[in-house]
């Protein structure tokens, strides 16, 4: 399965070197790629992948197989998601990935996936409806490793990063059997050096021509890392056939959101399909949001304020329903947008700012907050804590807007204040 994320900062550097950050925060997915996409991508700048074909129909299907002349073949669902080998299709088919060595049975697969929803214990409980399959050859992997290229801040740069223990959790290996983890600090001018990549192979356990091939798989896994402006290409495994292969069998790779502007081919196979409507709706604006199961809407700036107001709300007995995070360069627009989203949400029965004005001008939230009151006739209550620039224009907008507006003096008297208003409203 190919996933395709984009973090603030590398999981492996995290795990190998220390604590990472908290997760399900400092990462969430932005751009969607398909696995075919992932393996196009690989294919294009030259790394061995399996030879696959993608359908939309089971003709389609029986054709590609027919045309693969694989002596096994691999159906494989093409959603968002992991766990597809376990998944169950409302169709009654088990399983989204199947070997076959039939071309028929390929076309009789894709009859039971095609248009059917598929459940895994990643999707919603209702599953993801497939409306593609990739058909590929199905080879045989006689040893497993692992290779990953990452951005690490204390190396100002990239950095290889290497195991010959693949295909299982690369951190139990380094936290197990710590020497069995290989680096190589990339000089980002110089680029790979065939030394290193002969050496990273060697480190990966392969030997002989074997080693050679490896090498070159790494320098070619290297030139996407730099092509497309990733900020990880992990790779496991990476495998040795019986053949005398070595294939990129599994991938993920993690895209600079930044670097949009000049990688305008790959953000256009962006797949928004399979992403929750709220959080794509709100990307529109630039707002970061991501759903939770509580009641009360936190509307803050910066991930860890938004994760403090979290946890006081819940401190205090209360649940989060959400966090959705305003970011830097703030408009009166996005304000209103905000609480168009948030407002949206059946299960929001209060909603609660908290804004530190360093870079955002308080006055701006205020004038915001004020005009999206009025204009969305906002029925929950709506506690107010805003600190920082311009903070004391923005608290008379507020104050003589003659909204119900609660105001708070710090994020703990906001907390308390957001619970007791869903006992009074």
């Amino acid at each position: 399965f190919f996933s395709v994320l984009l973090c603030g900062k590398s999981d492996i550097i995290g795990n190998l070197e220390g604590p990472g950050s908290l997760p399900g925060w400092s990462c969430r997915r932005w751009l969607n790629l398909q696995e075919y996409q992932s393996k196009k991508l690989m294919q294009e700048s030259g790394v061995a992948v399996q030879r696959f074909f993608v359908a939309e129909t089971a003709s389609e299907a029986r054709a590609a197989a027919r045309r693969l002349n694989a002596k096994e073949i691999v159906v494989k669902a093409q959603i968002l998601a992991g766990g597809r080998g376990k998944g169950l299709f409302d169709s009654g088919l088990r399983g989204g990935v199947h070997l076959t060595k039939d071309p028929a049975v390929v076309g009789e697969l894709a009859e039971q996936m095609l248009g059917f929803n598929l459940t895994t214990k990643q999707t919603p409980k209702e599953g993801v409806k497939v409306k593609t399959v990739m058909v590929a050859e199905a080879l045989d992997i006689s040893r497993e490793t692992y290779f990953a290229i990452l951005m690490d801040r204390s190396c100002n740069g990239p950095v290889l990063v290497g195991s010959p223990q693949g295909g299982v959790d690369i951190e139990e290996v380094a936290a197990k059997s710590p020497e069995l983890i290989f680096k190589e600090v990339v000089d980002i001018v110089d680029g790979v050096r065939d030394e290193q990549a002969l050496r990273m192979a060697a480190n990966l356990g392969f030997k002989g021509p074997l080693e050679r091939q490896a090498a070159d798989q790494i320098k070619r896994l290297y030139d996407l890392f730099l092509k497309v402006d990733a900020t990880q290409v992990e790779v496991n495994p990476l495998g040795e056939t019986p053949e005398g292969r070595v294939v990129c069998f599994d991938a993920k790779i993690n895209f600079d959101d930044n670097a949009e502007f000049r990688q305008k081919d790959v953000f256009a196979m962006d797949d928004m399909t399979e992403s929750d409507p709220t959080e794509t709706e709100a990307a529109k604006y630039d707002l970061k949001y991501i759903g939770l199961d509580g009641n009360i809407a936190c509307f803050v700036n910066g991930a860890g304020l938004a994760m403090a107001t979290c946890d006081i709300i819940d401190l205090h007995g209360g649940k989060p329903a959400n966090f959705l995070d305003l970011g830097g360069g703030v408009k009166e627009s996005q304000v209103y947008q905000a609480f168009k989203l948030l407002t949206a949400d059946p299960k929001v029965e209060a909603i609660l700012v908290n804004i530190f004005g360093g870079i955002v001008n308080c006055a701006i939230i205020a004038n915001g907050i004020t005009k999206a009151c009025r204009e969305l006739e906002l029925k929950v209550p709506l506690v107010v804590r805003l600190e920082g620039t311009n903070v004391e224009e923005a608290k008379r907008i507020l104050s003589e807007s003659g909204l119900p507006i609660t105001a708070a003096h710090d994020l703990d008297d906001a907390a308390k204040k957001a619970v007791a208003s869903i006992a009074k409203h």
